[in-house]
């Protein structure tokens, strides 16, 4: 039976509940009884239901449909817009940008089958992941990747650390290929995922959310091409 939690939670996922439990059973110990001792326990109780629920990693079936690109992180969307940058696409490109709350499900997905193409790993600050200019000055990492199904865009994932995330974990290594949904990372408490591709010249897709959606890693759309 697969316990759902992360691996890449690993070490925080023991070394945190295990300091929560230890702490609980020293109040226990050293001040029972104490009026306050039953609220404090209580309080730890909560933060360690908490802790373990942000490393949740919940199986999902997710139903493989190349004219689609899936978001790659549950959150809220807050903002779609056009860059002249493209992020590193070299040309114009689309961003859909993610937030993640300390409690939304972090684990990163691929939109689609891919090929891993580079991995650019960038030291920054640590501010509000909620603005979309925390993506150019807070620390991030850049996934670069090819479509492997028509039309072979390029696309590019950034996972960006937030006012409380201090960890971008990346799985995934230049040259490897993902499946549509396949796991590939996660960013360790609140923070942000944007999705760049190239702009829609001549229409060849639709947006298929809108800023303020709910959106889930692997399940939710994000673009549909057309036929």
């Amino acid at each position: 039976m697969r316990i759902p939690l992360t691996k890449y939670g690993l070490p925080q996922v023991v070394f945190f509940p295990v300091l929560t439990c230890a702490v609980m059973i020293g109040l226990a110990a050293v001040f029972r009884p104490a009026f306050w001792l039953v609220p404090a326990e209580i309080v730890l109780s909560l933060i360690l239901i908490w802790m373990l629920s942000f490393f949740r990693d919940p199986g999902r079936r997710v139903a493989r449909d190349e004219t689609v690109l899936l978001s790659p992180a549950d959150g809220k969307v807050t903002d779609i817009s056009v860059i002249d940058d493209g992020g590193g696409l070299g040309q114009k490109a689309l961003r859909i940008g993610i937030f993640l709350s300390v409690f939304n499900v972090h684990i990163n997905r691929a939109p689609c089958s891919v090929r891993i193409d580079k991995i650019t790993y960038k030291k920054g600050a640590y501010k509000n992941a909620m603005s979309p200019e925390s993506g150019a000055v807070n620390e991030s990492n850049d996934i670069m990747m090819t479509r492997l199904s028509e039309p072979h865009d390029r696309l590019l994932v950034r996972q960006i650390s937030g006012a409380i995330a201090r960890h971008i974990v990346c799985a995934a290594k230049a040259g490897g290929e993902y499946e549509q949904g396949e796991r590939f990372g996660m960013i360790k408490f609140g923070s942000r995922t944007e999705l760049y591709l190239p702009t829609s010249e001549g229409g060849r897709y639709d947006i298929a959310v809108k800023i303020g959606d709910a959106v889930r890693a692997g399940l939710t759309p994000l673009i549909r091409y057309r036929q």
